[in-house]
């Protein structure tokens, strides 16, 4: 560990306090997704008073922001921590984005204190409604994440640290049948069905995945398929949703799965549309230099953290989209000692317990702090960076 790691860890303590109340404060007054209005404020007043600019309404987003930690030359790295505080409905921070924006909001102002030694610019860039629609992918579309060397933030786990995760690629979409009513005992040859064309459709996705690729997940609802049992239904909506390990293969899986949607309207002489719900959500692009990097910053730490460096892809999420912009990082921070779901109550109740996430909330500042400072120290380091990601848009 060099001379300015070093210092960060005994500069990180000057803005403890506050990174631990921002956290209780969140966790006691959740906002969903896309309505973070109270939470924001409250972080840009805290990073105004330790003379920080910020710059909100980020990609004509009211709730994201890019607050400018340290302004660097330009022909110096500029390299941004990611900062979530959006909740979810009901049981509030129960995935702990609470616990993940405080961390990086720590990690930002220890940084700060250090202005003068730390030869880049330093950006805490807010990115909300990551639970919903994730905001991260229409500010990747905006150009927000261009020009970074890299970016990076920490998410909570129940019981496991790793310094990466992997993420599955998604696509939904609503595909709706339409056909002729008729009535079903008079006349059934005068309608044209579209609960069929639904139906055969989802059989034939189901017989299409025997021939997709190990990964593959496909799930699906028929949220209307008629009004009366009597009736020929004239309009059906089957709305389908697919992951995989990587974007790459997904779009094959999604061609794969509008051929069964359009011969299925062939085979019932319906008509077929389909629309994308919302945004695809990318696949987390590794890089494998930085990750290498983390987790030796975890162990010199002391943090724990699984020997398999990587949990399995179970989910998805929008810094996938900006890891295919610049270098991304997204390492798992554990809150716990046993397992437990994610989205839970308990996870609740720990964001609200301050001897069980006020260390964590420390230890995680302390990887993005010093992982970002090796970076900066280790120019070979942020070279392998820079290479990996180029190699990995090869592919």
């Amino acid at each position: 560990m060099d001379q300015l790691q070093k210092t960060f860890l005994t500069k990180i303590a000057l803005n403890e306090k506050t990174a631990y109340a921002l956290n209780d404060d969140l966790a006691a007054h959740p906002e969903i997704s896309g309505a973070e209005f109270r939470s924001v404020k409250e972080i840009i007043a805290i990073l105004k008073t330790k003379e920080i600019d910020v710059t909100e309404n980020v990609a004509d987003l009211p709730t994201a922001f890019i607050a400018h930690v340290i302004k660097g030359q330009k022909t110096q790295p500029k390299i941004g921590i990611l900062m979530e505080y959006d909740a979810l409905p009901e049981i509030g921070h129960a995935c702990g984005h609470c616990a993940s924006g405080s961390l990086s909001l720590l990690a930002a102002l220890t940084l700060k204190e250090m202005a003068t030694e730390v030869n880049a610019s330093i950006d805490l860039i807010g990115t909300p409604n990551e639970e919903a629609t994730g905001d991260k992918i229409t500010m990747a579309k905006a150009g927000v994440f261009d020009e970074y060397a890299f970016v990076i933030m920490i998410h909570m786990n129940s019981d496991q640290t790793w310094p990466a995760c992997r993420f599955l690629a998604l696509s939904e979409i609503k595909a709706t049948f339409s056909g002729q009513p008729a009535h079903a005992a008079a006349a059934p040859w005068q309608g044209k069905n579209a609960l069929n064309g639904a139906m055969l459709a989802c059989h034939a996705i189901d017989m299409a995945r025997q021939q997709m690729k190990d990964g593959s997940r496909i799930a699906y609802i028929l949220p209307q398929g008629g009004n009366a049992s009597n009736v020929i239904p004239d309009k059906a909506e089957l709305i389908i949703n697919m992951r995989h390990p990587n974007k790459y293969d997904l779009a094959q899986n999604f061609a794969k799965v509008i051929k069964c949607l359009n011969g299925a309207a062939l085979a019932t002489e319906t008509t077929m549309t389909y629309e994308k719900t919302g945004a695809d959500f990318d696949d987390m692009n590794l890089n494998a230099p930085g990750i290498a990097a983390i987790d030796e910053i975890m162990t010199a730490i002391n943090l724990p953290h699984c020997d398999e460096p990587l949990g399995n892809a179970t989910g998805s999420s929008d810094i996938g989209n900006v890891s295919y912009v610049c270098p991304a990082f997204h390492p798992m921070i554990a809150i716990s000692d046993h397992w437990f779901s994610l989205h839970t109550k308990e996870v609740a109740t720990i964001m609200q317990t301050p001897t069980k996430i006020h260390p964590v909330i420390l230890a995680g500042a302390k990887v993005i702090g010093l992982f970002i400072l090796k970076t900066l120290s280790d120019q070979n380091l942020m070279a392998d960076i820079q290479i990996a990601f180029k190699d990995s848009l090869k592919k």
